[in-house]
């Protein structure tokens, strides 16, 4: 199995290793044709403006989409989780649409707010998950389609799943957690239309669409 990791800024690395440690095979995602013969894709951690820049400058965006759209599972943490809402509070222009939610960016503070906390997720069994909260967003608004993961004890939602794309506020690989990529290793087992050749293929609908990083 080859799981793609979006390596055009953040934490990229780290979820590389957590893959490697379940017996997964990462690639590092740069260029449209990085995406041939992937069967999922994770969305680091980092800054979700410049990876929304980067992902526009090297010609991802439609690529991507159409993959997503085909059914490929994808998975985001922490900036992953915004490239992946449908709306972002303030306005921003969406990235990657799929997720029908609202997240709200630095929900938390600033850097200095940066905290751990042991995250209830039902669906990976009665221990918690350790998640570590770096400028973290936090999800706002919850569409009819979308299943709630995790809250926090205050009720705030940090983990949500639609269909093929989860996304956790948190970032479970800086804690050792491996639960979320094996999750994400099944979708993607159950996933069979994996991206050969997708990356190169512009999606028919969209040739004249600009690719500025708006």
């Amino acid at each position: 199995m080859r799981i793609g990791v979006l390596a055009v800024q953040g934490a990229f690395i780290e979820h590389a290793r957590v893959l490697r440690s379940i017996g997964v095979e990462p690639v590092e995602v740069r260029l449209p044709e990085h995406l041939d013969g992937i069967g999922g894709l994770i969305l680091p951690g980092g800054e979700s403006t410049a990876m929304r820049k980067l992902v526009h400058r090297w010609g991802l965006h439609w690529p991507i989409l159409d993959l997503a759209e085909r059914g490929m599972p994808l998975f985001g943490t922490c900036a992953g989780m915004i490239l992946l809402a449908r709306q972002i509070a303030g306005g921003e222009e969406p990235v990657f649409p799929l997720l029908d939610v609202t997240v709200e960016r630095n929900a938390f503070g600033r850097q200095l707010e940066s905290f751990e906390a042991e995250v209830s997720v039902p669906v990976l069994g009665d221990a918690p998950v350790h998640g570590i909260f770096i400028r973290a967003p936090v999800v706002e608004r919850v569409g009819p389609g979308v299943d709630i993961l995790a809250r926090l004890d205050d009720g705030r939602v940090v983990a949500v799943r639609e269909r093929n794309v989860v996304a956790t506020a948190f970032h479970p690989e800086l804690a050792g957690e491996t639960r979320f990529h094996r999750l994400f290793a099944a979708m993607v087992s159950e996933h069979d239309d994996p991206g050969e050749g997708a990356g190169r293929r512009p999606h028919p609908t969209r040739r004249s669409q600009p690719t500025s990083g708006r």
